[in-house]
Protein backbone atom coordinates (compact mmCIF):
# COMPACT_ATOMS: atom_id res chain seq x y z
CA UNK A 1 0.00 0.00 0.00
CA UNK A 2 1.31 3.45 -0.90
CA UNK A 3 2.50 5.43 2.11
CA UNK A 4 2.00 2.59 4.59
CA UNK A 5 5.67 2.46 5.67
CA UNK A 6 5.72 6.14 6.54
CA UNK A 7 2.41 5.85 8.37
CA UNK A 8 3.53 2.78 10.31
CA UNK A 9 6.83 4.47 11.17
CA UNK A 10 5.11 7.35 12.94
CA UNK A 11 2.56 5.10 14.65
CA UNK A 12 5.22 2.73 15.95
CA UNK A 13 7.30 5.69 17.15
CA UNK A 14 4.35 7.02 19.15
CA UNK A 15 3.46 3.61 20.60
CA UNK A 16 7.02 3.03 21.78
CA UNK A 17 7.64 6.61 22.95
CA UNK A 18 4.55 6.60 25.18
CA UNK A 19 4.40 2.86 25.95
CA UNK A 20 0.89 2.64 24.51
CA UNK A 21 0.77 -1.11 23.92
CA UNK A 22 1.38 -3.91 26.41
CA UNK A 23 1.72 -7.63 25.73
CA UNK A 24 -1.71 -9.23 25.24
CA UNK A 25 -3.67 -5.98 24.88
CA UNK A 26 -6.91 -5.87 22.96
CA UNK A 27 -7.12 -2.42 21.40
CA UNK A 28 -10.56 -1.10 20.54
CA UNK A 29 -10.30 1.35 17.64
CA UNK A 30 -12.92 4.09 17.49
CA UNK A 31 -13.77 4.34 13.79
CA UNK A 32 -15.88 7.30 12.70
CA UNK A 33 -15.25 6.51 9.04
CA UNK A 34 -13.20 9.66 8.40
CA UNK A 35 -9.67 9.57 7.04
CA UNK A 36 -7.96 9.70 10.44
CA UNK A 37 -9.77 6.78 12.07
CA UNK A 38 -9.55 4.69 8.89
CA UNK A 39 -5.78 5.29 8.71
CA UNK A 40 -5.52 4.34 12.40
CA UNK A 41 -7.45 1.12 11.81
CA UNK A 42 -5.23 0.13 8.87
CA UNK A 43 -2.02 1.00 10.72
CA UNK A 44 -2.82 -1.02 13.86
CA UNK A 45 -4.02 -3.99 11.79
CA UNK A 46 -0.77 -3.94 9.81
CA UNK A 47 1.45 -3.25 12.81
CA UNK A 48 0.18 -6.22 14.83
CA UNK A 49 1.88 -8.47 12.25
CA UNK A 50 5.37 -7.42 13.33
CA UNK A 51 5.15 -5.45 16.59
CA UNK A 52 7.27 -7.13 19.30
CA UNK A 53 4.38 -7.05 21.78
CA UNK A 54 1.46 -9.21 20.69
CA UNK A 55 -1.89 -7.43 20.64
CA UNK A 56 -5.38 -7.84 19.19
CA UNK A 57 -7.54 -5.29 17.41
CA UNK A 58 -11.29 -4.70 17.62
CA UNK A 59 -13.24 -1.84 16.07
CA UNK A 60 -16.34 0.16 16.93
CA UNK A 61 -18.33 2.96 15.30
CA UNK A 62 -20.70 5.19 17.25
CA UNK A 63 -23.84 5.67 15.17
CA UNK A 64 -25.24 9.02 16.30
CA UNK A 65 -28.29 8.50 14.03
CA UNK A 66 -28.14 11.76 12.09
CA UNK A 67 -31.20 10.62 10.17
CA UNK A 68 -33.19 11.54 13.29
CA UNK A 69 -32.41 15.21 12.55
CA UNK A 70 -33.08 14.84 8.83
CA UNK A 71 -29.45 14.42 7.78
CA UNK A 72 -28.11 11.58 5.58
CA UNK A 73 -27.87 8.14 7.17
CA UNK A 74 -24.29 6.96 7.74
CA UNK A 75 -23.34 3.80 5.81
CA UNK A 76 -20.69 1.78 7.68
CA UNK A 77 -20.55 -1.13 5.23
CA UNK A 78 -17.08 -0.27 3.88
CA UNK A 79 -15.70 -0.30 7.45
CA UNK A 80 -17.24 -3.75 7.89
CA UNK A 81 -15.39 -4.85 4.74
CA UNK A 82 -12.03 -3.58 6.06
CA UNK A 83 -12.60 -5.43 9.33
CA UNK A 84 -13.50 -8.63 7.50
CA UNK A 85 -10.32 -8.32 5.44
CA UNK A 86 -8.22 -8.16 8.62
CA UNK A 87 -10.38 -10.53 10.68
CA UNK A 88 -11.20 -7.77 13.17
CA UNK A 89 -14.39 -7.92 15.30
CA UNK A 90 -16.56 -4.88 14.51
CA UNK A 91 -19.46 -3.36 16.41
CA UNK A 92 -21.79 -0.45 15.62
CA UNK A 93 -23.10 1.24 18.76
CA UNK A 94 -26.42 2.99 18.18
CA UNK A 95 -26.99 6.14 20.22
CA UNK A 96 -29.37 9.11 20.38
CA UNK A 97 -26.55 11.66 20.44
CA UNK A 98 -27.69 13.63 17.37
CA UNK A 99 -31.25 13.95 18.63
CA UNK A 100 -30.17 14.90 22.15
CA UNK A 101 -27.74 17.59 20.99
CA UNK A 102 -29.63 19.13 18.08
CA UNK A 103 -33.30 18.57 18.95
CA UNK A 104 -33.57 18.27 22.73
CA UNK A 105 -30.77 20.56 23.91
CA UNK A 106 -30.44 22.63 20.72
CA UNK A 107 -26.77 23.27 21.46
CA UNK A 108 -25.34 26.37 19.77
CA UNK A 109 -21.77 25.05 20.19
CA UNK A 110 -22.27 21.27 20.14
CA UNK A 111 -18.77 19.97 19.38
CA UNK A 112 -17.45 19.68 22.94
CA UNK A 113 -20.55 17.92 24.28
CA UNK A 114 -20.73 15.65 21.24
CA UNK A 115 -17.09 14.64 21.72
CA UNK A 116 -17.69 13.80 25.40
CA UNK A 117 -20.82 11.79 24.64
CA UNK A 118 -19.13 9.80 21.87
CA UNK A 119 -16.11 9.08 24.06
CA UNK A 120 -18.47 8.04 26.84
CA UNK A 121 -20.23 5.57 24.53
CA UNK A 122 -16.88 4.14 23.42
CA UNK A 123 -15.53 3.75 26.96
CA UNK A 124 -18.80 2.24 28.18
CA UNK A 125 -18.69 -0.42 25.44
CA UNK A 126 -15.03 -1.15 26.18
CA UNK A 127 -15.72 -1.51 29.91
CA UNK A 128 -18.68 -3.87 29.33
CA UNK A 129 -16.53 -6.07 27.11
CA UNK A 130 -13.44 -6.09 29.37
CA UNK A 131 -11.36 -4.10 26.87
CA UNK A 132 -8.88 -1.82 28.60
CA UNK A 133 -7.39 0.12 25.64
CA UNK A 134 -9.29 2.51 23.37
CA UNK A 135 -7.46 4.02 20.39
CA UNK A 136 -8.62 7.35 18.96
CA UNK A 137 -7.52 8.97 15.71
CA UNK A 138 -6.21 12.36 16.91
CA UNK A 139 -3.05 13.24 14.99
CA UNK A 140 -0.14 15.72 15.18
CA UNK A 141 -2.09 18.61 13.64
CA UNK A 142 -5.06 17.98 15.96
CA UNK A 143 -2.74 18.31 18.96
CA UNK A 144 -1.38 21.66 17.79
CA UNK A 145 -4.90 22.93 17.00
CA UNK A 146 -6.18 21.84 20.41
CA UNK A 147 -3.30 23.62 22.15
CA UNK A 148 -4.03 26.87 20.26
CA UNK A 149 -7.78 26.57 20.91
CA UNK A 150 -7.18 26.20 24.65
CA UNK A 151 -4.81 29.16 24.60
CA UNK A 152 -7.13 31.43 22.57
CA UNK A 153 -10.52 30.51 24.02
CA UNK A 154 -9.77 29.35 27.58
CA UNK A 155 -6.54 31.20 28.40
CA UNK A 156 -4.75 28.03 29.46
CA UNK A 157 -1.91 25.80 28.27
CA UNK A 158 -3.34 22.37 27.54
CA UNK A 159 -3.86 19.60 25.03
CA UNK A 160 -5.14 16.04 24.97
CA UNK A 161 -2.73 13.43 26.34
CA UNK A 162 -1.09 10.72 24.20
CA UNK A 163 -2.13 8.25 26.93
CA UNK A 164 -4.85 8.93 29.50
CA UNK A 165 -6.71 6.62 31.86
CA UNK A 166 -10.43 7.21 32.34
CA UNK A 167 -10.77 6.70 36.09
CA UNK A 168 -14.53 6.09 36.00
CA UNK A 169 -14.26 3.13 33.59
CA UNK A 170 -10.65 1.98 33.92
CA UNK A 171 -10.23 2.29 30.15
CA UNK A 172 -6.95 3.77 28.91
CA UNK A 173 -7.28 6.05 25.88
CA UNK A 174 -4.32 6.00 23.50
CA UNK A 175 -3.65 8.19 20.48
CA UNK A 176 -1.18 6.34 18.21
CA UNK A 177 -1.34 9.04 15.48
CA UNK A 178 0.05 11.75 17.80
CA UNK A 179 3.35 11.74 15.84
CA UNK A 180 1.62 11.53 12.43
CA UNK A 181 1.03 14.66 10.37
CA UNK A 182 -2.31 15.10 8.62
CA UNK A 183 -0.53 15.29 5.26
CA UNK A 184 0.81 11.74 5.80
CA UNK A 185 -2.72 10.49 6.45
CA UNK A 186 -4.13 12.33 3.42
CA UNK A 187 -1.48 10.82 1.17
CA UNK A 188 -2.12 7.31 2.48
CA UNK A 189 -5.90 7.59 1.97
CA UNK A 190 -5.83 9.32 -1.44
CA UNK A 191 -2.99 7.34 -3.03
CA UNK A 192 -4.67 4.05 -2.14
CA UNK A 193 -8.14 5.31 -3.16
CA UNK A 194 -9.58 4.30 0.20
CA UNK A 195 -13.22 5.17 0.81
CA UNK A 196 -14.10 7.44 3.71
CA UNK A 197 -17.43 8.53 5.13
CA UNK A 198 -18.74 12.02 4.45
CA UNK A 199 -19.59 13.55 7.79
CA UNK A 200 -23.35 14.07 8.15
CA UNK A 201 -23.01 16.46 11.08
CA UNK A 202 -24.59 19.85 10.29
CA UNK A 203 -21.72 21.57 12.14
CA UNK A 204 -19.00 19.94 10.01
CA UNK A 205 -16.58 22.60 8.67
CA UNK A 206 -18.44 25.22 10.72
CA UNK A 207 -16.73 25.19 14.10
CA UNK A 208 -14.08 26.96 16.16
CA UNK A 209 -11.72 24.05 15.46
CA UNK A 210 -12.14 24.50 11.71
CA UNK A 211 -11.38 28.21 12.06
CA UNK A 212 -8.20 27.46 14.03
CA UNK A 213 -7.20 24.81 11.48
CA UNK A 214 -7.49 27.32 8.63
CA UNK A 215 -5.64 29.99 10.64
CA UNK A 216 -2.72 27.64 11.36
CA UNK A 217 -2.61 26.41 7.76
CA UNK A 218 -2.42 29.99 6.51
CA UNK A 219 0.32 30.86 8.99
CA UNK A 220 2.23 27.69 8.06
CA UNK A 221 2.32 28.72 4.39
CA UNK A 222 4.29 31.84 5.26
CA UNK A 223 6.18 30.36 8.22
CA UNK A 224 7.35 26.89 7.24
CA UNK A 225 7.70 24.57 10.22
CA UNK A 226 5.44 26.65 12.49
CA UNK A 227 3.36 23.66 13.64
CA UNK A 228 6.50 21.65 14.29
CA UNK A 229 7.92 24.46 16.44
CA UNK A 230 4.66 24.73 18.39
CA UNK A 231 4.71 20.98 19.03
CA UNK A 232 8.36 21.17 20.15
CA UNK A 233 7.41 23.88 22.64
CA UNK A 234 4.54 21.70 23.90
CA UNK A 235 6.91 18.75 24.32
CA UNK A 236 9.57 20.83 26.07
CA UNK A 237 6.90 22.05 28.47
CA UNK A 238 5.59 18.49 28.99
CA UNK A 239 2.08 19.73 28.21
CA UNK A 240 -0.37 17.00 29.32
CA UNK A 241 2.15 14.19 29.10
CA UNK A 242 3.83 15.17 25.85
CA UNK A 243 7.59 14.62 25.85
CA UNK A 244 10.61 14.95 23.59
Amino acid sequence: MNGIKRLLGTVRKACEKYNMIEEGDTILVGVSGGKDSIALLYSLCEMRRFYPKHFNVSAISVNMQFESIDMPRMDYSFIENICKEYDVPYHIEKTDIAEIIFKERKESNPCSLCSRMRRGALCSYAEKNDITKLALGHHFDDAVETFIMNLFFEGRLGCFSPVSKMEDTGVTVIRPLIETKESTIRYFISSNKIDILKNSCPEDKNSERENIKQLLNNLERNNKGLKHRIMCAMEKGSIDGLKL
